[in-house]
């Protein structure tokens, strides 16, 4: 009757509001059943049962803010060699790729990949070819243009993205924004808006955010006016009454523990998203179940943990992911809930302690387990530190060593090892 059956797992599917120990049971790469009790018949039925007693099963996470175009931008990287190891089965390139690059990203990136890629399609036609600056030249941010690009790649984008700091706009401060904010109404998609050092400020990129808009790094020590003394500020307390969705967007330098705790003791509940990419990587951030761990440190709770990582980010876009519901693709991510006290730190050296570290064993995609496989070097302009480059080569015998002998991720028992903090 099935073709796999996930047995006796803690499921966590805040989507349908399952917390408790059950089996799950997948058919033709979607969800068949998920009982808090085994399926009669169930361990002769099914052709491949896997006992994960003992184990965190969730839907596979959803990565809000990643990217993704390797090969042809600053920031890009492959998400097969990091998607089999770390759960994440949906992916979503912030704005990697502009009008000039998305059919590149669909066809070199999205195509070609292992698991699901959607892209938010940058208001500027250039990307993220560079490290920053992609607004500086107003004549590349063309609405007109980057609206048939999207209309073109129909479901793969979900929404729009600018970066709005004093790098990136230069001397056009608020321009690029409003062309932004122009566009994602053309598509009737969510705009999401990366803020860094300012200007232009908080306060002045809030009122062209609408309800659904995402407010990305919004636990970033940078803007002045996030929050202040301790409290929210009136533009932050205005983007929560707006109904703008808080995104996490970890990455190199957009979380302070102090920001992140004053947000959620004033009832903000943030996406976790990594922001990963070429440097984020190799750390702070080195992989969402990582920043999940950040997030139980603060004291947010496992399922909602949960949520903020599969069935939030999906709804915001509008993506058929984040649940274990019946009919639902079987997307499907398995974790060793390591218990002890684990030390994790922001971009900015603050340190929290976790009583517990989520370390994934195995990965289904469709119901099909993601094999393992290699990341390539980094470019030349991340550099790595020794702590990193050890981390790294180490992660790499460990890869070649699990192709060599796995039949199934499951039979991999040890955890991979986590990257030392950047020295």
């Amino acid at each position: 009757m099935w073709d796999l059956l996930l047995r006796g797992g803690r499921v966590v599917d805040p989507a349908s509001g399952q917390d408790g120990t059950a089996d799950i049971a997948v058919h033709n790469g979607r969800i068949a059943e998920v009982r808090p009790a085994p399926p009669t018949g169930a361990a002769d039925t099914a052709a491949e049962v896997v006992d994960v007693r003992g184990a965190l099963v969730t839907p596979g996470l959803v990565d809000m803010h990643t990217h993704l175009w390797h090969g042809a931008t600053y920031w890009g990287l492959d998400p097969d060699p990091i998607a089999w190891r770390t759960g994440v089965t949906t992916w979503v390139d912030a704005g990697s790729a502009g009008a000039y690059g998305m059919d590149g990203l669909h066809r070199f990136v999205a195509g070609p990949a292992r698991v699901r890629v959607h892209a938010l399609i940058n208001v500027s036609g250039l990307g993220l070819v560079a490290e920053t600056g992609e607004h500086h030249v107003l004549d590349n941010l063309d609405v007109d243009t980057a609206a048939a690009v999207a209309a073109r790649h129909g479901e793969l984008v979900r929404g729009v993205k600018a970066r709005i700091d004093a790098r990136t706009v230069g001397r056009h401060g608020l321009e690029p924004l409003r062309r932004a904010a122009a566009l994602a109404r053309r598509l009737e998609r969510p705009l999401m808006v990366h803020v860094g050092y300012g200007p232009p400020t908080i306060a002045e990129i809030v009122p062209f955010l609408t309800e659904g808009d995402i407010l990305t790094h919004c636990a970033s020590g940078c803007p002045a006016d996030l929050v202040r003394d301790g409290r929210l500020t009136d533009a932050t307390k205005r983007a929560l009454d707006t109904g703008v969705v808080f995104d996490l967007g970890h990455g190199s330098g957009a979380l302070a523990f102090d920001v992140l705790e004053t947000e959620l003791a004033a009832g903000v509940r943030p996406v976790v998203s990594s922001d990963l990419h070429a440097r984020s990587v190799h750390g702070p951030a080195f992989d969402l179940p990582t920043v999940l761990t950040k997030m139980l440190a603060v004291g947010m709770e496992l399922p909602e943990a949960v949520e903020a990582a599969t069935v939030r980010p999906a709804r915001a876009l509008g993506l058929d992911a984040g649940t274990l519901a019946r009919g639902a693709p079987a997307d499907i991510a398995v974790f060793r809930m390591e218990r002890g006290a684990f030390p994790v730190l922001d971009v900015h050296g603050g340190a929290r302690e976790a009583s517990m570290r989520l370390t994934n064993t195995a990965t289904y995609l469709a119901g099909r387990p993601l094999p393992p496989c290699a990341a390539e070097p980094p470019p030349v302009w991340v550099p790595l530190s020794p702590a990193q480059r050890r981390a790294e080569d180490v992660r790499h015998e460990r890869t070649r060593s699990a192709v060599q002998r796995l039949t199934r991720p499951e039979d991999f028992d040890e955890p991979f090892p986590r990257p030392e903090a950047p020295s």
